[in-house]
């Protein structure tokens, strides 16, 4: 058992890019690998994740991917989250953020952000339980906030309302490519496409004599969406679903700043 004055001398955890280490490089020092060093290391991570999952990420498998004992790996970083906190910004640097100065309308350029970040969901699904995990302020994070937050400031909205905007977009951004990126990995996991995934699911619930109803209306409401794939539908709502928010935000901006 912890004891309060081990809590006390072990300040709680805040963030990797909070302790005021410069990053361990490379080179053969204390006898470490040569050619190991942090971004290496990140690399491989980001890798495993994808692969396996966070619930199986362990230091011993990416030690053993690194083809290097455990303690090499800790040479570069202090703990597994310092490690999963470097990942998870380092994917931040896939998207390929807008220019907040172009001449452009911020609608596209809202929407591009968007779509970036739920592909980015998508493609890692281990990140979106991360993201609510740590404080997010690494270089790559922090580019992107500092992008949405000037590209919402175009809107013309007043400034009280900016945050609102930003929540109501990438909450809701979060929130899709989160669960599109579950069942994606859950699709992969059975060995199914999304879409036989899909068509089993329904093939069950079709069993369940007491969903009929729900069944019914869901069936309904999805035949009208359109799209003969998982793919488009997804691709349809989202694009509906977002116009939707950029509606409001046009709406708010119309009345002066007032909902």
């Amino acid at each position: 058992m912890v004891r309060a004055v081990d809590r006390a001398e072990r300040p709680a955890r805040t963030s990797v890019w909070l302790e005021g280490k410069a990053p361990r490089g490379g080179g053969a020092r204390g006898g470490q690998p040569a050619s190991l060093d942090r971004d290496r290391i990140t690399g491989a991570t980001v890798r495993l994740l994808d692969a396996d999952g966070l619930a199986k990420f362990s230091m011993r498998r990416l030690a053993a991917e690194l083809n290097v004992t455990a303690m090499s790996v800790y040479w570069y970083v202090d703990t597994k989250d310092d490690l999963l906190e470097l990942a998870l910004d380092a994917i931040y640097g896939e998207l390929e953020l807008p220019d907040p100065e172009a001449d452009e309308d911020w609608r596209d350029q809202l929407r591009a952000i968007a779509s970036g970040y739920r592909a980015l969901l998508v493609r890692h699904p281990w990140a979106s339980p991360l993201a609510g995990t740590f404080l997010n302020i690494g270089p790559r994070s922090v580019a992107f906030s500092r992008t949405v937050q000037r590209v919402i400031r175009r809107t013309g909205l007043p400034t009280h309302r900016l945050a609102g905007a930003i929540s109501a977009v990438f909450q809701f951004v979060y929130g899709f490519g989160t669960i599109e990126g579950h069942f994606t990995a859950r699709s992969a996991e059975a060995g199914m496409s999304p879409d036989a995934y899909f068509q089993q699911a329904l093939s069950t619930l079709r069993g369940a004599p007491e969903l009929d109803d729900v069944l019914e209306e869901s069936t309904e409401i999805m035949r009208a969406r359109g799209g003969s794939t998982v793919e488009e539908m997804y691709e349809r709502d989202f694009g509906f679903a977002l116009d939707l928010v950029i509606v409001g935000i046009e709406t708010v901006v119309l009345r002066g700043g007032e909902g």
